[in-house]
């Protein structure tokens, strides 16, 4: 199995004058010791569920393509993405431009991890249209079709519901000729049906536990089913909400039970105001070293 580091806080000690350099530092070890996957959040506000009591809104949080193409010129292997792009953001035509971007980049490195978007409080604060929950879902499809259209030898206009296009011209492609697309969530009847329609990769949550885990690959195997596609060529990942530092051994029997359900990367986050930097030390030193062995 691999591992991916979730970067989702900028709030570490001393983060007014340490932010970028330990931003840097932890992708330079992720990248050097082994990690799969880097990834940021798409927000333009932190969450306030980060903080408890505390407007998390006022913390630290950098724009996540730029962060992105930063950590495309000081990493050399790691793979890199945000999870997830909220479909809200940015205008399809330019999401698939960015992201197709940061691919050449970064020499073929990118993951484009796209979701239907939920905070409602940052695209009211920025100025973001925010449309219902049903209009996003659709949007989001939309904009699924639309990059695949980018990166195909289709040049030609787009005519959705939402979105219209005169020309998808992108030019250069992506180096893998598409950048592989992970649907973020888990929502049973649009979310997975959409991973098994168009998705390279899905991401779920561990928050249920393995039980949890299980339940929504068996309902992302019957969309397959249903819809005429190879469950197997779908990679599962899951984001882990747990220290695999402070608690290795609880960690690599947990990955043990994900493992044997066919999930191949587990991403987890730096636990906010620790120092990221030996935190991400001890992870590829201590831990991923153990990942995939058997457990006695």
């Amino acid at each position: 199995m691999d591992l991916g580091i979730h970067y989702a806080s900028f709030t570490h000690p001393q983060w007014e004058s340490t932010l970028v350099g330990r931003l840097t530092d932890t992708a330079t070890i992720a990248d050097e010791g082994g990690i799969a996957l880097f990834s940021v959040m798409d927000h333009y506000f932190q969450m306030g569920r980060h903080h408890g009591a505390h407007d998390g809104a006022h913390e630290p949080m950098l724009e996540g393509y730029t962060t992105l193409g930063y950590l495309a010129a000081v990493t050399k292997r790691i793979d890199l993405g945000l999870l997830v792009t909220g479909v809200t953001y940015r205008h399809p035509g330019v999401l698939a431009k960015v992201v197709s971007t940061l691919d050449v980049l970064s020499d073929g490195r990118a993951w484009l991890g796209l979701g239907a978007g939920w905070y409602e409080r940052e695209h009211r604060g920025l100025g973001i249209p925010f449309p219902p929950i049903a209009e996003r879902f659709e949007r989001l499809e939309e904009t699924i079709r639309i990059a695949e259209q980018m990166w195909s030898d289709d040049d030609g206009p787009f005519d959705g519901e939402h979105y219209r296009l005169a020309e998808t011209i992108c030019r250069p492609r992506p180096v893998r000729g598409r950048v592989p697309l992970m649907v973020g969530g888990q929502g049973e009847r649009k979310t997975l049906r959409l991973v098994a329609r168009y998705g390279d990769a899905c991401n779920l949550f561990t928050g249920e536990g393995v039980p949890g885990v299980a339940h929504k690959l068996d309902v992302l195997r019957r969309h397959c089913d249903e819809l005429g596609r190879d469950y197997e060529r779908i990679r599962k990942t899951v984001l882990w909400f747990g220290d695999p530092v402070a608690d290795r051994d609880g960690f690599l029997k947990e990955m043990e039970q994900y493992g044997e359900l066919g999930v191949d990367l587990a991403t987890m986050m730096p636990p906010t105001g620790v120092d990221p930097e030996s935190w991400a030390e001890a992870l590829v030193t201590d831990v991923l070293p153990q990942v995939g062995e058997p457990w006695p």
